[in-house]
């Protein structure tokens, strides 16, 4: 059975082929019944307005020629096209251990606002260059996080995370690749706007529950039965929020809570909902990164028993007091409390005036070298999500130069790490090995 979005897609692509298709032909084509037609005609009238009604029997296209969803044509029309070799990979060693099991996955939904009147009046070639930079940024924030692109439409994915790669953490992942995406693409778009005076904004929606996996194919196109509401809720989500910003439903939120920064929005009628349902918009990633944090948030049993340890880092501590350089690994079986000894003795007395610098491994964190690197650099910057390229720059040099003037010529790599543009020739001129 296709999701409301394949369905979507499809009927898209048909209007826009043949300019217009009866509602008669759409019921036997797609064997829909009376809601399900009104809630596609929201979407493509209302929603996107890209047709109208006519006469209540026919729906005509008027997004412009068919050469307006080119652009994301070559990036391949299957998962297989864009995926990374090493996700593929992972995903077809495991898919015959998939199939047929039921997930618990986090749905995600990303468009470009208003695209067709970005792309009105332009040529394919200029309407591909773009939006192509859009789609690859989208793609590129759901790979980080191990999501799979399950689709791209047109001008927008839709992106599972926990299947059919599973990850406990999915909703986490899903959610900061949500805020990555905005990052960048925001970045693009004040590029875009200064450039072009093209205004370039995306809408992000979110939601979890269950999917039953039916069958993944050598392309890795997923086929598979959504669960309730799982894939319809994410789409809604996507298509009531503003752009520039991201919805996510309380099944999500409750998987990642603590994980991001989110303002209540209240209940929400949905169409096709009995009930409303709580949204909630996104606002940044929150203070919690790790399971112990968001154990420390809700209240931690008594430490006892570690004593020993306790007063092994409280020498190492007075050495380092005196001048002699310490290094301490802990080192143990997972859940044995590596990471609460550490949380106990950072937070006791004893460090009292030290200056504290903590950076976490994390799941998720394969793709994106050095982040431990980077998270020390920004913890002891104090740069903040919110700060810009220029802020950032002030900040790295002020700390830098601070410590010692000789450090200027390392700026450029710091910088890098980063991800702030180096305006330096020699650093440009670099092989990346050096």
């Amino acid at each position: 059975m296709l999701t409301f979005d394949e369905i979507l897609a499809q009927v898209l692509e048909l209007l826009q082929r043949e300019g217009r298709v009866s509602y008669r032909a759409l019921r036997r084509r797609f064997d829909l019944d009376e809601e399900y037609l009104e809630d596609l005609k929201a979407e493509i009238i209302e929603a996107k307005q890209v047709a109208i009604d006519e006469g209540g029997a026919v729906l005509v296209w008027t997004g412009g020629p068919a050469t307006a969803s080119a652009p994301a044509r070559h990036l391949g029309h299957v998962p297989l096209a864009y995926t990374p070799k090493h996700l593929a990979e992972k995903i077809l060693t495991s898919k015959s251990a998939l199939e047929g099991e039921r997930k618990q996955v986090t749905v995600l939904f990303a468009d470009l606002k208003g695209s067709m009147e970005l792309l009105a009046d332009r040529d394919p070639e200029e309407a591909r260059k773009l939006l192509d930079p859009v789609l690859e940024r989208m793609m590129e924030a759901v790979h980080r996080y191990e999501g799979t692109v399950n689709q791209v439409m047109g001008d927008g994915i839709m992106a599972l995370f926990g299947a059919p790669i599973a990850h406990e953490d999915h909703a986490v992942r899903a959610c900061y690749a949500a805020l990555r995406m905005q990052e960048t693409v925001t970045r693009y778009g004040d590029d875009m706007q200064r450039s072009h005076g093209v205004p370039v904004q995306i809408r992000v929606g979110l939601n979890s529950g269950e999917v039953v996996v039916r069958a993944i194919g050598s392309d890795l196109h997923m086929d598979y039965t959504a669960v309730g509401q799982t894939t319809h809720l994410a789409a809604r989500m996507e298509q009531m929020v503003k752009p520039g910003s991201i919805l996510m439903t309380a099944e999500a939120l409750a998987l990642a809570e603590g994980y991001v920064q989110v303002k209540p929005l209240g209940p929400v009628p949905i169409k096709g909902l009995s009930e409303p349902v709580e949204v909630f918009e996104m606002t940044g990633a929150g203070p919690v990164r790790t399971r112990l944090q968001a154990a420390t948030a809700r209240g931690l049993t008594r430490f006892v028993g570690r004593d020993t340890e306790l007063e092994a880092l409280r020498q190492a501590l007075e050495g380092a007091g005196a001048g002699h350089g310490q290094v301490v690994a802990v080192v143990g079986e997972p859940g044995v409390g590596k990471s609460r000894l550490f949380y106990e003795f950072t937070r006791s007395h004893r460090t009292h005036g030290w200056l504290l610098l903590e950076s976490h491994s994390v799941s998720y964190g394969k793709a994106t070298p050095y982040l431990p690197i980077i998270d020390l650099l920004k913890t002891y910057c104090q740069i903040e999500a919110r700060d810009d390229g220029r802020r950032i720059r002030e900040k790295v040099t002020g700390k830098l130069l601070t410590l010692d003037e000789t450090l200027k010529p390392t700026l450029p790599a710091f910088l890098a790490l980063l991800d702030v543009a180096v305006e330096d020739p020699h650093w440009e001129g670099l092989d990346p090995p050096e």
